[in-house]
């Protein structure tokens, strides 16, 4: 099967980087590559788009505020500079937010997400995020299972080589991914503090420019991450 593509952003270059990772994708098919989302709607009117790479931050209409307006909307992965859009985006249930700019590797695992949500698999955790970012929740597999977790109850997340612990309130899981993987499945909720840690920014209950508490629990801030946490 191929699938049916739609570019929309307002930068050139940016238009550019996605049509050249698309073309290494045979079972992709790019229709347009558009400017501005005036343009784009013309071009849903008369294709039937499966997958739109929508850019966030455009003049005249934001690509959020036009996404909300489709009538028939498709899959769409949403393409920004900024962190600021991620709960916005994941509540319009995007299939994925990538930040500028895009790597081969993370529109890959984007584009991994589109298939698996294509053929209806939940072989790698997924996020489902309503309408109310409290409830949003995920989906591990633990023990041939694939058991949910609720977002809100995580309060950091600990590297272990090839695997990862979860740590929530009440009890932990331990499930099979590297720890980068994993956090491109979380919200804006969510920052690196360390090569080995992600911590729920809503669970800290103090830190300072070397570690940050959540209840008794230390977590160091790495070197490479400060700017992560202090931009929190």
């Amino acid at each position: 099967m191929t699938y049916k593509c739609l570019i929309i952003d307002d930068e050139k270059l940016a238009r550019g980087l996605i049509q050249t990772h698309l073309s290494q994708l045979d079972d992709f098919e790019l229709i347009a590559s558009c400017a501005s989302a005036i343009e784009a709607s013309k071009i849903l009117q008369e294709e039937t788009i499966d997958l739109l790479f929508l850019d966030i931050e455009m003049p005249v209409l934001k690509g959020t505020d036009f996404f909300k307006n489709l009538v028939h909307k498709p899959k769409v992965i949403f393409t920004t500079a900024y962190r600021d859009y991620a709960v916005e985006g994941f509540e319009l249930n995007a299939v994925d937010y990538i930040l500028k700019p895009i790597t081969f590797q993370r529109f890959f695992n984007a584009i991994e997400k589109f298939r698996a949500l294509q053929k209806g698999t939940n072989s790698e955790p997924t996020t489902v995020t309503t309408s109310e970012n409290k409830d949003a929740f995920i989906y591990i597999r633990k023990d041939r299972k694939q058991v949910k977790v609720h977002l809100n109850s995580i309060l950091y997340i600990e590297s272990l080589k090839d695997y990862i612990k979860i740590h929530l309130e009440e009890e932990t899981h331990v499930t099979k991914s590297s720890i980068s993987a994993f956090e491109e499945k979380l919200d804006a909720r969510f920052i690196r503090v360390h090569r080995s840690y992600i911590i729920n920014k809503d669970k800290i209950t103090a830190y300072t420019k070397n570690d940050v508490e959540i209840g008794k629990i230390e977590i160091p801030i790495g070197d490479n991450f400060r700017g992560n946490f202090s931009a929190f």
